[in-house]
């Protein structure tokens, strides 16, 4: 009988990966890294609010008809997945989500962008990954500036540590501090005030960060300047992140944030 040490079992599991991804299949079909819970990028809500759930090929969105958008929208990104070449796709109205829900003409001549929660960069290894990340249910307004400046650079950050520790967990979605918003297009998408995203590494030095990014422009500003520890997220989101995690090392992750631990 062969011996598998864990260098052997990580290239086993890299090399299945590997192959999913060849033959269009999701690596949510493997079982979980050993240590992690099924389900550990899913938040937990301590509030009340609007939502369907709807798992899709690549992630798992929680959509909200009072918003018209998503409450969060979650999922792991593993080493295979952190690249790919396949390209951009188009915007396409979510026919699977009931109404009331945003749509592509909601956003026109609006001065916002349909923001990806889960990103396109995300899902170049698939063509359905790529496919649904394009559906309107995973569209928050964006400012441009947001969308195209320190938004892009957390994803892309993202990706490089998927790379670096072979796997992450990532929920993102919109924040409303305001009373009033202003509304988009015939089905009044709200336009949120800011964003939060969070990422968990498991692993023998687990970690945990999150960022929340006003939605406007941030002159002269890093993606270092919008870090925040993952509690000071649940206090202003309300919700709970990586909640399957050990309660001691959940508290003692989430309690801090230092990007130079990444």
């Amino acid at each position: 009988m062969i011996q598998f040490n864990k260098k052997m079992r990580g290239w086993v599991i890299a090399g299945a990966i590997a192959l999913l991804s060849i033959l269009g299949l999701s690596s949510s079909m493997l079982p979980a890294a050993q240590g992690d819970a099924p389900g550990m990028e899913i938040p937990v809500s301590k509030k009340k609010v609007s939502q369907t759930i709807r798992k899709r090929f690549a992630y798992t969105v929680s959509y909200n008809h009072d918003t018209r958008q998503p409450n969060w929208v979650a999922w792991s990104l593993t080493r295979a997945h952190a690249s790919g070449k396949l390209k951009r796709g188009d915007f396409e109205d979510d026919m699977d989500m009931p109404s009331p829900k945003g749509m592509k003409a909601d956003y026109y001549n609006s001065a916002y962008d349909r923001g990806h929660l889960c990103p396109a960069g995300d899902n170049k290894w698939n063509q359905k990954a790529m496919d649904e990340c394009f559906l309107m249910t995973n569209m928050c307004p964006q400012t441009h500036a947001l969308n195209a400046g320190v938004w892009n650079s957390i994803e892309q950050q993202c990706r490089t540590w998927a790379k670096k520790y072979g796997k992450v967990y990532i929920v993102c979605g919109p924040i409303f501090l305001n009373k009033q918003h202003r509304k988009l297009g015939k089905n009044k998408v709200v336009v949120p005030d800011a964003f939060f995203k969070v990422i968990l590494r498991t692993g023998k030095n687990p970690q945990a960060i999150g960022f929340i990014c006003r939605n406007q422009r941030a002159t002269g500003l890093q993606k270092k300047d919008f870090v925040n520890s993952v509690d000071e997220v649940e206090r202003i989101t309300g919700y709970d992140f990586f909640s399957k995690l050990p309660d001691n090392i959940e508290k003692k992750i989430e309690a801090k944030a230092d990007i130079n631990q990444w």
